[in-house]
């Protein structure tokens, strides 16, 4: 009975130093209730654009500054727990239950407006412009940062597993969130055979930017069209519950269109009119998919042959007629590859070549150029290019932070493998 009662008198209550995770649980959702509060207060979310360039630098110093500052206090039991496990786990866990919520909701662009739901007056549908989110990033930020300084005032070797993760984590998280203020994205429309630097900005007015490019070739490659049987009155492609389509693959292949029996007898990606109903290979600009066709209705016995083509801004299309009604039709060719060579030019560098692709960026300085567009009315036609400017003078430190990611979770594997060889080792039986 009198163990019973000290046992009672010992436990810890809640608030109680050292604190643990009931009291990192309460204080971290604590920071989401004040975020939350802070967004129905002032109807918006967090402006980032407000930390450009000097202001970001001056709070990372004070970010930095504070850390180091907060770190040298390791004996006090609050610093102990704020670089401590619960709450560093606590705050993990809010933060990844904050962006699942980001992955589940449609966020809207800085365009879109509020749609007025609880989710949006909260901020989920903008979370990482959130009150909510960007208090627990800050904190994260503070508490990590602690820990590193604490950990690197005591700086041992055998540690380097937990310098290069953390350091890692902190380093992309600190410079995407304070670099997020400095990254530039424009859209430039460069003709072809030209030379272009300047573009529209947020509030559409000109703006002039140190990077200029010149547009010396725009190529596309398309894909074989599609035949498919229209309403010669409507355009609707028949059936009308279930259109049927029919992809051209190879010459004289043949199949069922539409209850038609169709042979491809010939085909010709690069084609141009050789007389009013005729076609013939011709590899140029302006060339346009053709094809000769025959088709055949069973169940009445008709048939009819002749070319289709899609046609474009050079050449007029060409329709198979079948009856009053109907007619088979030739489908745009779809794009298969784009791509266009250019110069780069930067006041400071020399000019650089470069052919961009989708998802083939070119990179000058801190400006990475993609292939964004061209004029889908022309197609292989067009006239311009149209390229996404994307300045990130951040990206560097990211770059490094994921690359101390990559070595301290490989060091982490092969720690583990060590530690496992080295225990089933000691497990064998020795040798008599």
């Amino acid at each position: 009975m009198k163990s019973s009662k000290t046992t009672t008198k010992n436990k810890r209550k809640i608030w109680q130093m050292p604190w643990g995770f009931p009291e990192s649980i309460t204080i971290v959702c604590g920071i989401v209730v004040v975020g939350s509060m802070l967004q129905l207060l002032l109807k918006d979310g967090f402006n980032f654009y407000l930390l450009a360039a000097p202001v970001n630098y001056y709070i990372g110093g004070g970010l930095i500054l504070t850390c180091i500052g907060l770190s040298l206090l390791k004996k006090n039991r609050f610093i102990k727990w704020f670089s401590g496990i619960p709450f560093s786990i606590s705050l993990i866990m809010v933060f990844l239950l904050l962006s699942l919520i980001m992955g589940l909701t449609p966020q809207l662009t800085g365009e879109q407006t509020n749609t007025g739901t609880i989710f949006s007056q909260l901020g989920f549908d903008q979370m990482t412009h959130s009150w909510a989110f960007v208090l627990i990033y800050l904190t994260m930020l503070l508490a990590l940062g602690v820990l590193i300084a604490q950990r690197l005032q005591n700086f041992k070797w055998k540690d380097y597993t937990f310098h290069a993760y953390h350091i890692g984590i902190w380093l992309v998280l600190f410079s995407a969130g304070l670099g997020h203020a400095d990254m530039e994205r424009y859209i430039m429309h460069v003709p072809e055979g030209e030379t272009e630097w300047r573009v529209y900005d947020a509030s559409k007015n000109v703006k002039e930017l140190p990077i200029a490019i010149q547009l010396n070739d725009f190529d596309m490659e398309t894909y074989p069209p599609q035949l498919t049987i229209i309403d010669r009155h409507s355009g609707a492609p028949q059936p009308k519950a279930k259109p049927d389509f029919y992809s051209i693959d190879s010459e004289n292949s043949s199949g069922m269109l539409n209850g038609w029996q169709l042979k491809l007898e010939k085909y010709i990606h690069q084609a141009i009119r050789n007389s009013d109903s005729t076609y013939r290979e011709m590899p140029m600009l302006g060339a346009t998919p053709a094809a000769r066709i025959s088709m055949y209705n069973p169940s009445t016995g008709v048939k009819h042959s002749g070319w289709v083509c899609g046609g474009n801004q050079a050449q007029l299309y060409m329709t198979l007629p079948l009856t009053e009604h109907l007619s088979v039709v030739m489908s745009q060719a779809e794009p298969k590859r784009f791509r266009s060579d250019v110069i780069l030019y930067t006041p400071n560098g020399t000019p650089k070549k470069a052919i961009i692709e989708v998802n083939k960026p070119a990179q000058v300085s801190n400006w990475m150029v993609y292939q964004y567009g061209y004029d889908n009315q022309a197609g292989q036609l067009s006239k311009y290019s149209s390229m996404e400017l994307v300045y990130d003078p951040w990206k560097t430190a990211v770059y490094i932070g994921f690359g101390l990611i990559a070595l301290g979770t490989i060091a982490m594997i092969w720690n583990g493998k060590q530690i496992k060889h080295k225990y089933t080792n000691d497990k064998q039986p020795h040798e008599i």
